[in-house]
């Protein structure tokens, strides 16, 4: 495929999918518009995969907000502004994976540790996002992230065991498209543990800063993300 044929198939893929997020209400034009240029960002270091990443990620993050949300509502747990995520929530769950295919693209020579890195990202946003939206209705014991002790579900840096696993099933599914794109190898593996790590970052951060409102949500998120990336590279460095 000519680079000018991947283009076109690109901005086929990016243009219809950002209007269609606007119009179903999942995203503001400006938040589209960020996502649609951190798209471009991550495919001009990861191809078509990493957008695959970036696709799967926002699908897992709206349909887990989606889940059950009369029941988030009557729980007091639904996400606010309807689930309409804005510019600033698209950078802090993929600004740093876009930070990441830039400097694949731009350092070629080190693109695979920037790739390993970008999936790391997605993972632990994955996991995330999963363990909040889909723990708040499928856990059973909630516990301050902190302190272990007993902590009133849909409070920051509340987890329990049932949402840390569904963000693990969504790191696997991250980890998996990665492979799928690159070649199956331990960065599997890496993956699941970047995406834990960073999730656990994001509850200890939220049990204390965030709820302490000293940093937002969307910093939190970016922390998270940040945690997610260091934590491949660092393992892709160790082994």
């Amino acid at each position: 495929m000519t680079t000018e044929l991947q283009w076109a198939v690109l901005l086929s893929i990016l243009g219809p999918g950002m209007v269609w997020s606007v119009r179903a209400g999942k995203l503001t034009w400006a938040g589209a518009l960020t996502g649609g240029l951190l798209g471009v960002l991550i495919f001009l270091g990861a191809g078509f995969w990493g957008v695959g990443l970036l696709a799967l990620f926002f699908l897992l993050g709206t349909l887990a907000s989606a889940w059950k949300v009369a029941e988030k509502r009557r729980l007091g747990v639904a996400e606010e502004n309807k689930g309409r995520r804005t510019a600033g929530q698209a950078l802090s769950n993929a600004g740093v994976a876009a930070l990441c295919g830039l400097l694949a693209w731009a350092f070629p020579e080190h693109s695979g540790l920037f790739q390993l890195m970008l999936a790391g990202s997605f993972a632990a946003a994955t996991a995330d996002t999963l363990s909040s939206e889909l723990g708040n209705i499928y856990g059973r014991r909630y516990y301050n992230a902190w302190t272990f002790k007993p902590d009133t579900r849909g409070l920051n840096g509340v987890i329990s065991l049932e949402g840390t696993l569904l963000g693990l099933a969504g790191s696997t599914l991250i980890a998996a498209v990665y492979c799928l794109g690159v070649g199956w190898h331990r960065g599997f593996f890496w993956l699941l543990v970047a995406g834990t790590v960073g999730n656990l970052a994001d509850s200890l951060l939220g049990a204390t800063v965030e709820r302490r409102h000293y940093v937002s949500n969307n910093a939190v998120n970016t922390l998270n993300t940040a945690v997610g990336a260091q934590t491949a590279a660092l393992l892709y460095w160790l082994f």
